[in-house]
């Protein structure tokens, strides 16, 4: 099969690298790709949302299969854009996309779906939203209703602070189109827990869950960011919770989309709270997250490629999906100033040494080359993943590759896991 996989990070790195293990791939390309994914197959400088050039390349060279790493691309109506041209993409359509890019049409797909969720309420104004909070309190969430990169939820622990928060959504458009309508809800308590499903429009198949660490700094300080790192599966929630999670949260939002007419097809992203009163969902997400797909995919024993052709076709149901019950880590090396302002181009070396060793394997996500060396270009530069028979020997391996890698401008968590 001929394969056009879109996008350029860590988590795309991840996918190229089970694909290029396929002996279904015969070509594989990467839009627009990365340094550590060009040595799996050939990178096309496309941008993720420019989605006619996308088409018109699969069309030009007769992809069999268009696989989206991230969100974007998909809100933005890649599959549709590929249905049209007769092109199979393993991924939802952009009125199924939804899920992701819409925080109101999630909670009102679980309220229909009888999915336990935090109460929640819309607004487009802001003097209705301060007149709510002032009646319901603090703590309090504050969630911009598009996509917003990962930033658009607040967390507020005063009224105060979900006052400002408001102001920097809808009144002075902090972020963008995104904000101009927002979801306020009670805030949850609890272990958050990231659970993923293959889905193919009527059935959902358990690929794990992970947990990843959000803030910048050791003991859960500093800003949140897209991710410091992941372990998967987490220890406080086994196969059969991971199961009775995907009854409650996922297969009644897949029967709800199929009634609407809009079935989810491809990769499923349930956050969710394990609360006192049980699992309860945070967010769905419309694809594999990052940096938890580095962990989860190097648990992945099965062929990936038959997998996400059957998600585009709409049938997973008799193929082989197996996971490792081995545990698996990643552990993001970012740049310093990451998450605000990253240091870029700094040289990387080191990372042949890393996935020399036993069990690891380091994914690249935001780097670039310059006069023959490989830099430093984005906040998350690298992930190294490393999987063990318990949770200590992957941290061990983990943790010595990252030890191998020079480069004087990164920082790491040395916490991941604990």
């Amino acid at each position: 099969m001929r394969v056009l996989l879109v996008g350029a990070g860590g988590r795309e790195h991840a996918l190229a690298w089970c694909l290029r293990k396929s002996p279904l791939l015969s070509a594989l390309f990467m839009a627009p790709g990365n340094p550590g994914m060009a040595e799996l197959g050939t990178c096309i400088n496309i941008d993720v949302t420019d989605i006619a050039a996308l088409v018109d390349f699969a069309k030009a060279e007769n992809i069999d299969l268009v696989v989206p790493g991230p969100e974007a691309p998909l809100v933005a109506g890649l599959t549709d854009a590929c249905d049209a041209a007769g092109i199979a993409c393993a991924g939802p359509t952009q009125a199924a996309a939804a899920l992701e890019g819409s925080k109101a049409f999630t909670k009102e797909i679980a309220d229909a779906a009888g999915i336990p969720t935090a109460r929640w309420e819309r607004f487009d104004t802001a003097e209705a939203a301060h007149d709510f909070i002032q009646r319901r309190g603090a703590p309090i969430v504050i969630k911009a209703d598009g996509l917003a990169a990962g930033k658009g939820v607040i967390v507020a622990q005063t009224v105060e602070e979900a006052q400002k928060a408001v102001d920097t959504m809808l009144t002075h458009g902090g972020f963008g189109s995104a904000g101009s309508s927002i979801v306020v809800e009670e805030c949850l308590f609890g272990e958050e827990v990231s659970l993923f499903a293959f889905c193919d429009g009527t059935e959902a198949v358990l690929i794990g869950a992970a947990r990843d660490h959000k803030r910048v700094g050791e003991n859960d300080t500093g800003p949140n960011t897209g991710g410091m790192g992941a372990v998967s599966p987490p220890p406080d929630f086994d196969v059969a919770a991971q199961e009775a999670a995907l009854d409650l949260t996922v297969r009644p939002m897949l029967a709800e989309m199929q009634r609407r007419g809009t079935p989810f097809k491809g990769v499923i992203f349930a956050g969710l709270m394990l609360t006192d009163a049980g699992p309860k969902l945070i967010e769905y997400n419309v694809r594999f997250g990052d940096p938890e797909a580095e962990a989860l995919l190097l648990r992945l024993e099965s062929d990936l490629l038959p997998i996400l052709s059957g998600l585009a076709k709409g049938g997973i149901g008799d193929l082989p999906i197996r996971f490792s019950d081995k545990i698996a880590i990643s552990i993001v090396i970012a740049a310093q100033g990451y998450p605000a302002t990253p240091k870029k181009g700094g040289v990387i070396a080191g990372i042949e040494a890393a996935n020399a060793l036993e069990g690891v394997k380091v994914f690249h996500a935001g780097t670039s080359m310059k006069d023959g060396h490989l830099v430093a270009d984005g906040g998350r530069v690298l992930a190294v993943a490393a999987l063990g028979d318990d949770l200590n020997a992957a941290l061990t391996r983990g943790y010595e590759a990252v030890s191998t890698i020079k480069w004087d401008d990164g920082f790491y968590r040395r916490d991941i896991g604990r």
